[in-house]
């Protein structure tokens, strides 16, 4: 046994030496990336990105950028508590400029399976709690946080629990070891920027776009800036809508149809969006 382990260190051992070690490579040439950029609305940016320079793979990624100052007022949730619609349907009901997928929903009966609040009204309580949704997204007309503290609770009348926690203060957080955390996938995930709300999509299950592991999507959010950020649902989940854009405003490449297309949205429970 002692032989049988030591033999698989040794094998492994490379590997992990070398994640570790492009980890400066990879901040890096994400940085240094050239972004293509497009003004939405007053204070809104949307930044688009297809590259091999990270982490050995292929990713597109997608980031709106919302300052917060010109636009705290605008922000919104739509939560249906018991049925599911397109990210782009419900964008399009609150006349979303710009919108994503919200937090973890029941697939089969629709409404979310975590804490929502909208507007101080309840629309959905945690079923099952989980290490998996301990973050917190929350605003009112004058500030937004994400954090785990859920004290916050009765603080705001707009809340989404989701998660696991990206980042908390400038720290990367202590993410358990499961397929969830661990294995590329989609994501959607959600950061501040000192005075900006940064909007994250990462697309997934293609050639042309590997994904990411949570341990990469919080590099990625560091990266940028982002002082505190949070993992939404992800997966087939995944989607960005922006008004006026084709294919009923989906920018990014959701997978729930199995194509490399803008046309495989899921149907959600809840989404987090911007108005005018």
């Amino acid at each position: 046994m002692k032989n049988s382990t030591a033999f698989l260190f040794t094998l492994l051992f490379p590997f992990i030496a070398f994640s570790q070690i492009r980890l400066p490579q990879d901040s890096l040439a994400f940085i240094q990336q050239k972004w293509q950029t497009q003004k939405v609305a007053k204070g809104v940016i949307w930044k688009n990105l297809s590259t091999t320079a990270v982490f050995n793979s292929t990713q597109i990624i997608n980031i709106i950028e919302i300052d917060l100052k010109q636009n705290q007022k605008k922000l919104g949730i739509k939560a249906l508590p018991k049925s599911r619609e397109l990210t782009s349907s419900l964008a399009k009901q609150v006349k979303a400029f710009v919108a994503i997928n919200g937090g973890f929903f029941d697939m089969k009966n629709g409404g979310a399976v975590d804490y929502i609040k909208v507007e101080n009204k309840v629309i959905n309580t945690t079923i099952n709690p989980s290490d998996r949704a301990n973050a917190f997204l929350a605003f009112d007309k004058k500030a937004t946080k994400i954090t785990s503290d859920s004290t916050i609770i009765g603080s705001y009348p707009n809340i989404i629990l989701a998660g696991p926690s990206l980042l908390t203060q400038n720290s990367r957080a202590q993410l358990s070891k499961n397929a969830f955390n661990d294995n590329r996938h989609p994501r959607t995930a959600i950061g501040l920027k000192g005075n900006k709300l940064i909007l994250i999509t990462v697309d997934g299950r293609r050639s042309q776009s590997q994904g990411m592991n949570l341990h990469e999507l919080a590099h990625i959010m560091k990266w940028y800036g982002c002082q505190d950020a949070m993992n939404l649902d992800g997966g087939g989940s995944t989607a960005m809508y922006i008004i006026n854009q084709p294919y009923n405003g989906i920018v990014n490449y959701p997978s729930d149809n199995n194509k490399f297309d803008h046309e495989g949205e899921r149907k959600v429970s809840n989404i987090i969006y911007l108005t005018n």
